[in-house]
């Protein structure tokens, strides 16, 4: 019964205009006075932060905050992958026939990850990641490879909380809500970056100028507050390092594992 209510609750809360009225908040000079509560909160190094927390001019400016240089190393061996984020594991393994299996409780398709996308057969037995972004993390999205952008999709769809009450009790979040996809080729074969949207604000934007060509660690995108990154590795061209599992943290830059 009540989780039956709060799924309730939260169908109900999931809606566009509220997070757009989230959003427009957050955006606002008014939210400016809430960025030290926030980070103190959220157990968030303000020291981290580019810039010193009062020249952000909003709450939203200082969430989608760069870190100062140095602090997210790169892996800089060949054929590394890295994460694209700063983020806790919620599912990995291998795809099954197509299947992404047990991500809290669920099974998902890449077909339906990927909107039955044409390139969803190059994913039928590889790999995938994902990478939850809590409220403490840094929300800007990296290339995990260096590689040729060769498509990107932006998939309209619901702003259901993509945390652990929503993985395990809102009906298949990562495949409903709002997603941006990246396609990236690399030397043995693509991967796929799913950018998906969350709860309150849901906004996922490409940085600007977004390059043809990532290198390794270059800005891809960011989050206007909490999200996650699926990502899918094509059949046969990854093997995962080995001690990474479900519950590991990563951040941005660390290696994830091998190109093959």
């Amino acid at each position: 019964m009540t989780k039956s209510f709060f799924r309730l609750l939260t169908e109900l809360s999931s809606r566009k205009f509220i997070s757009r009225l989230t959003g427009s908040f957050a955006k606002s000079r008014a939210s400016r006075g809430l960025i030290q509560r926030f980070a103190k909160i959220y157990g968030i190094p303000l020291e981290d932060a580019e810039k010193p927390w009062t020249e952000y001019v909003s709450l939203n400016d200082f969430f989608t905050r760069r870190l100062k240089q140095g602090l997210r190393p790169i892996d800089p061996e060949d054929q590394v992958l890295v994460s694209p984020v700063d983020a806790t594991i919620t599912g990995m393994g291998p795809i099954r026939e197509g299947l992404i299996l047990n991500v809290k409780g669920q099974d998902y398709t890449v077909e339906e990850m990927l909107n039955h996308s044409p390139r969803t057969v190059n994913y039928k037995n590889g790999f995938y990641f994902v990478l939850y972004l809590s409220p403490t993390d840094y929300h800007r999205i990296h290339s995990p490879i260096e590689g040729d952008i060769i498509e990107k999709e932006h998939i309209p769809g619901k702003v259901y909380p993509v945390n652990e009450f929503g993985l395990r009790n809102m009906r298949r979040v990562l495949s409903r809500n709002e997603r941006l996809i990246t396609y990236m080729q690399h030397e043995t074969g693509e991967l796929a970056v799913v950018k998906v949207g969350a709860m309150n604000v849901s906004s996922i934007k490409y940085v600007s100028p977004l390059s043809d060509r990532p290198g390794r660690g270059d800005e891809l995108a960011y989050f206007e507050f909490g999200s996650t990154v699926v990502l899918l590795l094509e059949t046969d061209t990854f093997d995962s390092r080995p001690d990474l599992e479900v519950g590991s943290k990563v951040k941005m830059g660390e290696r994830l594992g091998i190109l093959k």
